[in-house]
Parts: C-alpha cells; sequence; structure tokens
C-alpha cells in the first residue's frame, strides 16, 4: 500500500511554493490525564506537528486559498475539542476574508480519549461550514486515506465540489469497528473512492499530484472575474427557413447530432466535471460540470443524449442531480446554464415509486425562483415533463431544429387518433418548432443549423457556445428583482396574447 500523504505533502502539491503561511496557534489546553497527555506528547513527536490538522492560507497561481489539512500520523488524524477549535477558527476567518476554502481530511472520526465532548465538536465545524457557503463563498474538498466516522459525516461531506484519492478508504463506519461490533468483515469494495464515485456520493477519483490543477480550474470559474470576449457573441441575423415541424423531429432524432459533450468539447473553455446527487444516486441520463464560454462562468446543467436510450431515459435520480445542480449555482452566486435534449422522462414502476413526477415538480419550482441568472438552451429533443423541468429560466434559446413538446409527436397522435401515423400532423398543429415557440414566446431566439447541426457538429457547437455567453453578459447587469419578475411574467402571461 502506498504511503499515506502528510498535510505538508497536500501544502506543498497543491499551492504555489513559499506561499503558505501557517494561522495556527498553540491548541487549546484540554486538560488531559496523565496518559492522554503522554499520548498527544508521543503523537507530536512522531508526527512533527502539535495537533492532527494544519490551517493556513496560500496561492494557487496567484489566488489566495484557505487551507485545512488532517494529519493521520497524530493519533490518526482524530478530532478533539483543540482540533476542533482549529479548524472553525480557520474557517470563520477564511469567511471574514472572503477566502475559498479547500479541506482535506485523514481521519479515524472523533478522539476517543476526549469522548462525547469531542463527538459532538462534529456540530460547530458544519455549522462553520454552512456560514461559509451561506456567504457564496467556494468550499472544496479533497478525501485522503482513510477518512471515517465523524469527519466524513461532517465537515468531510459538506464541499461544493468533493473528490478523493484514489484507493482511498472512505465510509462511515471504519471496517475495523464494523467487524469488532458485529463479529464479520465489512464488504470488500464498498468504503473506497472509487465505489463512492460510481454510486454518485463525490464528484470523482483525483490523484494527489492532480490536486493543484483541479482547484486551479475550480477557482477560475467560481472565483475569476469573467473574461471580456475577444469576438462579439452574437447569433446571425439569418431568416430561420420555415420548414414542417415533422422535419425538425427527424433530425433531432440523428444518432449523430451534437449534444452536449460536444457543445463541453468544442465551446467550453475551461470545466470541472461534477457526478451524481452527493447522496447516493447517480445517472448517465444528466450531465453536471463547472465550465466557462468565452469566459463567462457558469453551473452547466444538461440532458445527454449519448447516455439516453429507449430503455434509459430521465429517472428521479437524475433529476435530484438536476437540483443540486441548481443548489450550487445558488449558492455560488454563478449562473446556471440548462440543456434540453431528452427523449422524456422514465416510464416505469422503479420511477414511479420513487417520485419522479415529484422531483419534476420540484425542478420547476427551484429552477422558476433561482436567484441566479439562467440561461436554457433547447438543443435537440424536448419531450414531456423532463424537459418542462429544465425549462423556466430568464433567456430560453433553441437550435433550429430543436422542440419541445408535451408528448413526443407519436404519443400524441395516439392520443387523439388511436394511431401513431398522425405524429407529423400532430408535430404541425401542437407548435412545437422552434419558430413556433418563438411565435409563442416560450423562446427568446434561435439559433442556426446549416442546415443540420450533424452535418456541422463543431461550428454549431460553438455557434450555442457563444449564444450561451451573449445571453450571460447580457443577464450580468440586471437587477435580480427585475430578472425574477421578468421571469415569473414570461410564464404568467403566455398563451393569453
Amino acid at each position: 500500500m502506498a504511503a499515506k500523504i502528510s498535510a505538508h505533502d497536500v501544502l506543498e502539491l497543491v499551492l504555489d511554493q513559499g506561499s503558505y503561511v501557517s494561522w495556527d496557534t498553540t491548541p487549546v489546553d484540554v486538560r488531559p490525564d496523565e496518559k492522554y497527555g503522554s499520548d498527544l506528547m508521543k503523537a507530536a513527536e512522531k508526527s512533527g506537528v502539535d495537533e492532527s490538522v494544519l490551517t493556513g492560507v496560500g496561492t494557487v497561481r496567484g489566488r489566495p486559498v484557505a487551507v485545512i489539512a488532517c494529519e493521520f500520523a497524530f493519533l490518526a488524524g482524530s478530532i478533539g475539542v483543540a482540533a476542533a477549535e482549529r479548524i472553525v477558527c480557520a474557517i470563520e476567518r477564511a469567511t471574514r476574508e472572503g477566502l475559498p476554502l479547500l479541506a482535506s481530511p485523514t481521519s479515524g472520526g472523533t478522539r476517543m480519549q476526549e469522548g462525547t465532548v469531542a463527538f459532538v465538536q462534529m456540530v460547530k465545524i458544519a455549522a462553520a461550514v454552512a456560514t461559509h457557503k451561506a456567504a457564496h463563498l467556494p468550499y472544496l474538498v479533497y478525501l485522503r486515506n482513510p477518512t471515517t466516522g465523524g469527519v466524513f459525516a461532517s465537515w468531510g461531506s459538506l464541499g461544493h465540489i468533493t473528490v478523493a484519492e484514489p484507493g482511498a478508504l472512505v465510509g462511515f463506519l471504519g471496517p475495523r469497528v464494523y467487524q469488532a461490533l458485529y463479529g464479520e468483515k465489512f464488504p470488500d469494495g464498498v468504503q473506497t473512492s472509487e465505489n463512492l464515485y460510481r454510486n454518485g456520493v463525490i464528484d470523482g477519483v483525483v490523484p494527489a499530484t492532480r490536486l493543484r490543477l483541479l482547484v486551479h480550474r475550480a477557482l477560475r470559474v467560481l472565483i475569476d472575474p469573467p473574461a471580456t470576449p475577444t469576438v462579439a457573441a452574437e447569433i446571425p441575423d439569418i431568416e430561420i427557413p420555415d420548414v414542417p415541424a415533422w422535419q425538425s423531429v427527424m433530425l433531432s432524432r440523428r444518432a449523430d447530432r451534437p449534444g452536449i459533450r460536444h457543445l463541453l468539447r468544442h465551446a467550453a473553455t475551461e470545466q470541472v466535471p461534477l457526478s451524481g446527487t452527493g447522496q447516493g444516486e447517480t445517472e448517465g441520463t444528466v450531465l453536471l460540470s463547472l465550465a466557462r464560454f468565452r469566459g463567462a462562468p457558469c453551473v452547466l446543467l444538461g440532458q445527454d443524449r449519448a447516455g439516453q436510450s429507449a430503455l434509459n431515459t430521465m429517472g428521479p435520480a437524475a433529476l435530484r442531480e438536476a437540483r443540486r445542480g441548481m443548489r450550487l449555482a445558488e449558492e455560488l452566486q454563478i449562473p446556471l446554464v440548462l440543456v434540453i435534449d431528452t427523449l422524456g422522462a422514465a416510464l416505469s414502476q422503479e420511477a414511479e415509486e420513487r417520485g419522479l413526477a415529484p422531483e419534476i415538480a420540484r425542478c420547476i419550482s427551484d429552477l422558476v425562483t433561482l436567484k441566479t441568472p439562467t440561461v436554457s438552451v433547447l438543443l435537440g429533443q424536448g419531450t414531456g415533463g423532463g424537459a418542462l423541468a429544465f425549462l423556466p429560466a430568464d433567456r430560453v434559446l433553441a437550435a433550429q431544429n430543436g422542440w419541445l413538446a408535451p408528448l413526443p409527436p407519436e404519443g400524441a397522435s395516439a392520443i387523439v387518433h388511436r394511431d401513431t401515423t398522425h405524429a407529423p400532423e400532430m408535430a404541425a398543429a401542437q407548435g412545437i418548432r422552434s419558430l413556433d415557440l418563438l411565435r409563442d414566446g416560450v423562446i427568446d431566439a434561435i439559433i442556426p443549423e446549416h442546415p443540420d447541426a450533424a452535418d456541422e457538429a463543431v461550428d454549431f457547437s460553438k455557434r450555442v457556445g457563444e449564444a450561451i455567453s451573449r445571453e450571460l453578459r447580457a443577464l450580468t447587469g440586471v437587477p435580480e428583482s427585475e430578472r425574477f419578475a421578468a421571469r415569473l411574467a414570461r410564464y404568467r402571461n403566455l398563451g393569453l396574447d
């Protein structure tokens, strides 16, 4: 097994050389008994540090960042009153000074020598983190091997972005404790960083040598001011051809039509992929990322056509992941960009029992009342409640062959005509194509295709990126109250003119 990464290793790997300044003072006196006092002295001699955590400030490519790093060599990184006080003081100072915070725990949890008083310290640490996040300041977490117990169940699980060291033991109940309590070994492969990533608990698995790059990219999106574009991002004033709605439906279903992954690859100037709900759920039908489009930062949330099929459509977990993206945008006070490109929400017993309809309702409610600027892009198919959950934004754009309908045209035909052969007729009658949506006030602008996105995937993706950038910049100077009123007015008056 590879050697454990020390607190000093974290500081050296992440921060600019020579930039670290410690915030630590002499640990508070916990009045240890003779045995515990001896343990503390031996731990200091063994680890070379005076407590199980180091705190301070440094820079990452010139950007100031507060850092909290556990030292496992000091009593297994356990957290007692003195360590908790040091952590909370550092978090509170980072909040006062308006600094992003990187926390890197590695710990067996509560310091057993101090008992319940130490255990309850996790509450004040979690409260300090919550206050930091309420100040709209980034909180990044890097879990090292091992991170268990109350540390993982408090400040180790509250990050806006949470990643872990490869192969790290990460879990609530340590395997040694489990075996002692239950008389059997904890199942292999469960409490690993890789398994938690696969199950949507953390955002990724990152070697320590790549942590600096991840922090740099995250801070580029989260704290750097929007860059000035070198070229004006304008949608050309091109007449959109008046083609049948069914033609757009057919073109939107082409297997080679570019989706959100093309958009990120060809139009985003920065990206930090995120994953899952953070609560043990993940689906391949949605994609969540921090990104910049022509220098304009955002949380990007979109339906991923590459992860969808007739047998794999959006379920409740995808919508809960979407709501995580909405919370991130609001907590970090950066715009939210949504991409609609869906076959529709899942139709299954499992989806019903896990709350599909309520999650659609919550998505719509959260999105329409979100305080941060929002831009929605109808990139391809826009079927049913799954599409509607991503729609109500300050500005809504549509690709030329994007469309929005309560059901696929075949489904509408089955209801009205009791067959699917009238699908083209229903597509025309329901006003689902981009030109109809623009006429009816559902969208604000159309992004041209020349003549079909699948035939110009790179250029089309760049065109979408330019349109997103333009809208984000236009919304930046609009007061929140004005944006919110206009957003509500759009849907309050839709269809009444």
